[in-house]
């Protein structure tokens, strides 16, 4: 693994670059640009951790694996793009190497004042267009999901609220996430 220094100047870079840095080192990749990844905040990652432990105790045993940040997903061969939601689920193993290859079937991202506007629109359309079947920005500040389940290649978009007891995993059959444990009892 590398770099102790990475040229953060450079202009372009590879999947084989990025697949040679230190795990640490927290960035992605933009059509070959480097996007570097700020520090997430502690509700960011409470979320995160509660909606990943709640997948990963329904998943026990089943074919589908949960995968929470960092993890890289290579969602076209022919793109320098490597993206680290913050949770993928993926039922087909042949997809995972050291990264997820293809479109994993479920990708939840934890919206943060740095990276809204690439989760609703540069990630949103990479993933529509890329068939992840189900897309979800949970923003922890406002307290609630938007849901985006592939229909005919384009989301379908559902609100989810604190008010709401359960949201519904699509993809996940009897799947539902316990909202009040995810956003805090009020």
């Amino acid at each position: 693994m590398q770099p102790l220094f990475i040229d953060r100047k450079k202009e372009y870079y590879t999947v084989e670059e990025y697949l040679t840095w230190d795990e640490s080192f927290r960035a992605e990749l933009s059509e070959g640009r480097l996007v570097m990844m700020a520090p997430p905040s502690a509700s960011h990652q409470e979320v995160l951790m509660e909606i990943a432990a709640q997948l990963h105790a329904f998943l026990k045993g089943k074919p589908c694996k949960v995968y929470p940040a960092p993890f890289g997903v290579k969602l076209f061969d022919n793109e320098e793009t490597i993206y680290e939601p913050d949770i993928a689920v993926i039922c087909d193993k042949s997809k995972i190497d050291k990264i997820c290859y293809g479109a994993p079937d479920l990708v939840i991202e934890v919206r943060s004042p740095a990276t809204a506007r690439r989760d609703l629109n540069e990630k949103y359309k990479k993933y529509e267009l890329a068939g992840v079947r189900e897309y979800w920005i949970v923003d922890p500040e406002a307290n609630h999901i938007q849901a985006g389940v592939l229909h005919d290649g384009k989301y379908i978009t559902k609100l989810f609220g604190a008010e709401d007891e359960l949201a519904p995993v699509s993809v996940l059959e009897g799947c539902a996430i316990n909202l009040k444990d995810v956003f805090g009892e009020e």
